[in-house]
């Protein structure tokens, strides 16, 4: 299905892979052909993006060169750690989100509660210094999206463009707003940084501080199960002028680290357990925790479950979905003295985007907030790890991930006790300017006219 901005030409999307060929980045540069370490030979491998919703008309040329890099970048990191000249080292941190984590257990057929031990076992043993799981991350983007959308509800008499609130989370999404919606959609966008975004803010400010590093010391990459991640790391609002460096410097997908580890010759299962870091001076993993939603991180469930209790003083103990087109558009709703008082969907894959968006455009939308995603299924549905090998969607996979995920334990925000020490120690409390220049974010309409290219991935 074309976007508004592909309406007049051959979308992208439809083109037949021998066309795209011509488009392939390679990642390698001269200066590798004289001498190829191991890890560039993983890395050179050619890239291709086109499944996700940043197609043809959202990526630019420039940004396309950047995502192919990457992956090379994280190579060369590890190299340069390798070598003599220490001023030149970088503390190399990997952040794990935690939908990436049902796949390694799928793939491999371990627990998915070994999963980020193993895995932090393996990045550890390539030279990766630190490994993180992104859950407190989380946390915090859906404690700063609650209190938003509440604010937004009381603010919707004097501000039409208070509601909706679309959910903030999907960098597919973002883009596609950013680039095809313009002023149409991007005020009712939640300004709530991704928990992938909250945690390079975490990374290079509060990690820095705490090791006495300066930020441009340390290299982050996350691993998780979408390609657009790659582009939203690239965000200007994700960039400080101040040490030239993004907040996030690469993204892996979940489907590159196997494709590292095979390689190598290795199974998840054969690699010695290593427990992973924790930012706070308790030694030991922080546990690796879900919450509540639909393979995601619930933005929906926790949002309407605090303004049910906060506006209406309601307690929502259990969320009803009802199907509406198919299984990836569904609404929630909320009723008081026979009255529907709060209504919520949940709109994933982008032909229930595009419909979203008409209802919008002609005035007709029922609804306080969307969480909107731009994977069908969701998350664990990212083109980074549920593909089968002629590039479809490996249901059988998706089905093990997602019965994995509704596994591991439940936690709520704001029963996070670090979160809360974090609040005050480093964000100088829960109403502080710091939290909305470290939390929050800008969108801007892109321009048009830029030169784009097509990959595949």
């Amino acid at each position: 299905m074309k976007c508004d901005k592909c309406t007049k030409k051959e979308c992208s999307k439809k083109r037949k892979n021998d066309e795209n060929e011509s488009l392939i980045i390679d990642t390698k540069s001269p200066s590798d052909v004289d001498e190829e370490s191991e890890f560039h030979k993983l890395a050179n491998a050619k890239i291709f993006l086109s499944d996700c919703l940043a197609c043809e008309n959202c990526v630019t040329s420039t940004e396309g060169l950047r995502i192919a890099q990457q992956c090379q970048e994280f190579f060369s990191v590890l190299d340069l750690n390798q070598r003599c000249d220490e001023s030149k080292h970088k503390v190399l941190v990997v952040s794990i989100s935690p939908q990436s984590v049902p796949y390694f257990a799928a793939k491999h057929c371990i627990d998915v509660a070994d999963v980020i031990q193993r895995l932090s076992g393996f990045l550890k043993s390539i030279g990766v210094h630190y490994v993180f799981n992104m859950t407190l991350a989380a946390d915090f983007s859906l404690l700063e999206s609650q209190r938003e959308f509440v604010q937004r509800f009381y603010q919707r008499s004097q501000n039409q463009c208070a509601l909706p609130m679309f959910a903030s989370a999907c960098p597919g999404w973002i883009r596609y707003a950013e680039k095809a919606l313009g002023s149409l959609v991007l005020p009712h966008i939640c300004t709530a940084k991704s928990p992938q975004q909250v945690m390079g803010s975490l990374i290079k400010d509060y990690f820095a501080k705490k090791q006495h590093l300066p930020p441009e010391k340390i290299f982050h990459a996350v691993i998780t199960p979408c390609y657009d991640k790659k582009l939203e790391a690239l965000g200007e609002d994700f960039y400080s002028s101040v040490y030239k460096i993004q907040d996030v410097d690469c993204v892996l997908t979940s489907g590159e680290i196997a494709q590292m580890m095979d390689q190598k010759g290795l199974q998840l299962m054969d690699v010695e357990p290593t427990a992973s870091d924790n930012l706070f001076e308790e030694i030991g993993d922080m546990d690796i925790t879900r919450h509540n939603g639909r393979g995601s991180d619930g933005f929906l469930e926790h949002i309407f479950k605090y303004a049910a209790k906060e506006i209406f003083g309601i307690e929502v103990k259990e969320i009803i979905y009802k199907t509406l087109r198919n299984k990836d558009f569904q609404e929630v709703t909320l009723e008081k003295d026979g009255e529907i008082v709060l209504r919520f969907a949940a709109t994933y894959g982008f032909r229930n985007i595009q419909n979203m968006v008409h209802k919008l455009k002609k005035g007709k939308f029922p609804y306080h907030f969307v969480e909107v995603l731009a994977c069908p299924g969701g998350c664990l549905n990212g083109k980074g790890q549920a593909m089968t090998e002629d590039r479809k969607m490996d249901k059988d996979l998706l089905h093990q991930m997602e019965e994995m995920y509704s596994s591991l334990p439940v936690r709520m925000p704001e029963t996070n006790l670090h979160v809360q020490v974090l609040y005050q120690e480093w964000l100088e409390g829960r109403n502080s300017t710091k939290v909305h220049e470290v939390l929050h974010r800008q969108y801007h309409v892109l321009n048009e006219a830029l030169t784009s290219v097509d990959i595949k991935w």
